[in-house]
Formats: structure tokens, sequence, C-alpha cells
């Protein structure tokens, strides 16, 4: 985010949602708190194993290589569901040292789940991304064909979540927290038709939150009875 804010600093000063980003930080300051954070990041991948050291740089790289798409591509949305796509994937690692195909299942849920909440939020930008000429799906499509699009990516993750359950053996308490994880997709999109700044805002920040903490909870819910079980 740091670097995003570095390399976005003329055009947040322009955006009427974004000008007041810039005063809470000098360029500076940015930059420096944006050396340490790298440097602390690869610094703390290093112990844990050697695979995450050695792509501690790549994920780095994926990460600041996002902020810089919207200059060249309408496909920016995906980029950023890329790079946080990674988390999973690196966290597996982080633990186990290799890569499975659940953490890629997961991945890929992640890469749709974000994808489709930039999508909804990008609406808010229509109007400047247009005139300032950034590349934008939203831009591209229209906002009502951004918006399916959007449905259509929340759709495949809640398959891939069913996927990543199956990969993972997962039993029935994960499934059954897949229904509330719909309940808040489905709100969050109902909120989107609006096309309400406050709503929006409402639901991508409280649904993608709630979205989260289940599934987190889920999971370890299930891995603890599936434990508990098995004694």
């Amino acid at each position: 985010m740091l670097f995003n804010r570095l390399i976005d600093w003329s055009l947040d000063q322009r955006n009427p949602r974004t000008a007041s980003r810039h005063l809470l930080l000098s360029k500076s300051t940015v930059t420096i708190l944006l050396g340490i954070s790298s440097a602390g990041f690869i610094a703390g991948a290093a112990p844990i194993n050697r695979l995450t050291f050695l792509l501690s740089p790549v994920a780095l790289a994926a990460i600041f290589f996002y902020s810089l798409t919207k200059r060249f591509t309408a496909a920016t949305h995906f980029f950023l569901g890329f790079a946080l796509a990674l988390a999973p994937i690196g966290a597996w690692i982080a633990q186990t040292e290799h890569v499975d195909l659940a953490p890629v299942i997961l991945g890929a849920g992640v890469l749709c789940w974000v994808t489709g909440f930039d999508l909804i939020y990008a609406t808010q930008d229509y109007d400047f991304d247009r005139r300032e000429g950034i590349h934008s799906l939203v831009v591209k499509l229209g906002i009502p064909q951004a918006l399916r699009l959007a449905q259509l990516l929340h759709l495949v993750v809640l398959i891939a979540l069913v996927a990543f359950g199956l990969t993972a053996k997962l039993g029935i308490i994960y499934y059954c927290a897949m229904l509330p994880v719909a309940a808040a997709l489905l709100y969050e999109h109902q909120s989107a038709r609006a096309l309400d700044v406050a709503g929006i805002n409402r639901a991508f920040f409280q649904s993608n939150a709630f979205v989260s903490a289940v599934f987190l909870i889920a999971v370890c819910l299930d891995r603890l009875v599936q434990a508990i079980t098995s004694r």
C-alpha cells in the first residue's frame, strides 16, 4: 500500500476520493517506510525456510507490479487479485516448504474474490478514471457489465472454496460456513446495484471482512473437531 501511495502520488491528489491521502504522510516519509517494510518482509521470510526467503522478493515484485498495471491494461483488477492470491500459497510454503494443489485452488478463489470486489469498488472512480485515461475494466465494459462480471467471479469463488474443502479434506463445519459466505457476497452485490458510494463502502468493508473471518473460523473449527474425533 505504501508503494501504491508513492507511485500514484499525483494521481491520488487529483482524485476526489483519495485527495486527502497524501496529507497523512510526506512523500519522503513514505519512501523511507517503504524501504524499511520491504527489508523487514524479506528479513522476516528468511528464517522461516529457504523457499520463503527465495520467493519473498518475487512476492514483493508481484504486489508492486500491480500498482503499475493501471497505466497500460484494463486487467489491473486481475493483477491485484493475483498479488493477493499469493498469500495462501505463501502461507502454505511457510508451513510445509512446498506447494500442494489445495493452496493453489484457494489462491484461485482469492484471485476471483479480490478481482470481483475490486470491480465493485472501482465503480466509484468511473468518471475520474475515464477523464484521466486510467485503464479499468469498469471504464472499458461499463458499470453494468463490470458488476455482472463481478457476480460471475464471486460465483467462481464459491466453487473454488468448495473445491478447496474437498482437496484439503475439510468436513461439515467448513461446508456449512459456505452458506453465510455466499449470503455476504450476495449482500455485497445487492448493495452495489444502487451505486450508492456509502452503501458500496459499507458492503465492501463489512462483507469482505465477514467472509474472511468466517472462512478462518470455519477452517480452524473443522480442523479442531477432526483432531479431537481422531484421537
